[in-house]
């Protein structure tokens, strides 16, 4: 699981963001003002530092001045959104720039984007006799490739990459379908059943009584 650093002083948009990334399946932790932000770093290596540029303590262009040496990305989160910010903040050495407001879409987008432009983007998945390579989109059960549909794989990786957690079922068809869930539901069980019998995960993929679906690990 990749690990992410939140550097923010709003507690409403950090929590917005760590909520968020968990979702997505990173390890996600925040400190509020660049000395806790700037002692973390020295605690525990990162994947990827989420950084404010106005934080208490120590703003966001010195804490990235002591990043640079480690060779971690950044992606500098700010209000400052004149052209004049956006190029010293890239300048400094910021992997990229993302001006609040900004649509959570957006910025799991943008995070995607630096982790694969390092190499860090999670290729292999791991669940127990089950292994999925995002990049080739196979599916392995005992080392035995396992056929699934474009949406079945989709629907594989949301699950485990939030195994224990109970999904919503409009948060999965949305997630997986792309659209707004409408209420109808008979797209994503099916979809469901399918995955189980292939997998042999009948005892695995839980219904979870008027929520949705729960992978137990």
């Amino acid at each position: 699981m990749l690990n992410i650093l939140i550097v923010e002083d709003e507690q409403a948009i950090a929590n917005l963001i760590y909520v968020s990334l968990s979702d997505e399946g990173y390890r996600c932790t925040c400190a509020f003002d660049g000395k806790q932000g700037a002692h973390l770093i020295e605690q525990e290596n990162y994947d990827l530092i989420l950084l404010d540029i106005m934080l208490p303590e120590i703003d966001g262009y010195e804490l990235l001045e002591s990043i640079k040496p480690l060779g971690t990305p950044v992606i500098f989160i700010t209000a400052k959104g004149t052209v004049n910010d956006r190029i010293k903040g890239l300048k400094l050495g910021a992997d990229d720039y993302l001006v609040k407001p900004f649509q959570i879409g957006e910025l799991s987008a943008r995070v995607e984007a630096v982790l694969r432009r390092y190499g860090k983007s999670e290729k292999q998945l791991v669940f127990a006799d089950v292994s999925i390579n995002t990049d080739s989109r196979q599916v392995t059960k005992d080392g035995l490739i396992v056929d699934l549909t474009v949406k079945e794989f989709d629907l594989l990786v949301e699950l485990v990459r939030n195994k224990n957690v109970a999904l919503y079922r409009d948060r999965l068809y949305e997630k997986v379908w792309g659209g707004e869930f409408a209420g109808e539901t008979r797209t994503l069980d099916s979809h469901i059943q399918r995955l189980r019998k292939k997998l042999g995960w009948e005892n695995r993929i839980k219904t979870v009584f008027r929520i949705g679906y729960r992978l137990e690990d």
